[in-house]
This record gives C-alpha cells, sequence and structure tokens, in this order.
C-alpha cells in the first residue's frame, strides 16, 4: 500500500507542473517541440493547414487557449493555431535578420563586453536570464548574452 501511495505521489508530482504550464493565462511565449507542426486557420484537425514549420524549438508567442489549441503568432506575425502537444514551454529566441551579419554573443551583459560567439540570422536557441536589454542565449551549449533587439522571443508580454 505505501509503495502505491509513493508512486501516486511520484506522478502526481510529475504530471502537476506541465499541467499548470498548459492553463497559463495567454499571453506568453512557447516553442516548437515537434520536428513538424501544423499551423491551422482554426482551432480543429478539420480547419485547413495554412503553414507547415519544420523547425524545431522555434519560439511562438501564444495569444489565446481554445481547450487543448492554442492561438499562435510566429516572428513574420503570422497567426494561426496549433494543437498544445505540438509546444514546449522552453522559452527560446530567433536571431532576427535586421542585419546581414552575425550578431555578438558577449561573456556579459554590456555593450563593450568581450564577444565569446556570434550568431547569424535565423539561429535558434534557448533563452534565460532576461534583464535590461539582454538575455543569455544558448545555442548548443555555446552560450553568450545577446542584445533584446537582436532576438525574438524575449519581450515581456504582460
Amino acid at each position: 500500500m505505501r509503495i502505491l501511495a509513493f508512486m501516486i505521489i511520484t506522478v502526481s508530482g510529475l504530471i502537476l507542473p506541465s499541467a499548470a504550464v498548459a492553463q497559463q493565462e495567454p499571453p506568453y511565449w512557447a516553442s516548437i517541440d515537434e520536428p513538424e507542426a501544423r499551423m491551422r486557420t482554426g482551432p480543429s484537425t478539420e480547419y485547413p493547414t495554412m503553414w507547415i514549420y519544420k523547425r524545431e524549438k522555434l519560439p511562438l508567442k501564444i495569444l489565446a487557449r481554445y481547450k487543448s489549441w492554442r492561438k499562435v503568432e510566429d516572428h513574420e506575425g503570422t497567426q494561426g493555431w496549433m494543437h498544445a502537444r505540438l509546444l514546449s514551454a522552453s522559452r527560446t529566441g530567433l536571431v532576427l535578420a535586421t542585419s546581414e551579419k552575425p550578431v555578438a554573443m558577449r561573456a556579459l551583459p554590456q555593450a563593450n563586453a568581450k564577444i565569446v560567439w556570434r550568431a547569424e540570422p535565423g539561429v535558434v536557441g534557448s533563452l534565460s536570464l532576461c534583464d535590461k536589454g539582454w538575455c543569455l542565449f544558448d545555442v548548443t551549449g555555446r552560450k553568450g548574452y545577446i542584445n533584446f533587439d537582436d532576438v525574438w522571443g524575449d519581450e515581456p508580454l504582460k
């Protein structure tokens, strides 16, 4: 009986955090969690596909919820619906193509800090520690601070 109670507590502990994320109130950030994700014109598989995204970890802005569907917006402003199972709460960013040059990733969150890496426009990485115009940007283990102006997926939404 104790083993069963322990298993129930352990399993419920694993389920509750993801359920809490699923109940987050829009707007909020998410990312694509599958190698292929369809954006539809409405919240059902009965609606036609608008876009097929083939870019895992691409950041999306969640604008609304309807049952297990999320109204999303991509970096180009395109809006549509995706099933929640295609999305992750992982915070990611997309290096913007505002210039044709690679963007500096710095050792510290300062404009004059040493450049440790450079990221090409279109690169996707994990975001954390966003504050005062800078975010720590991690591209497959290569980390550096990137300016808010150079990445999409970092702006406060509430």
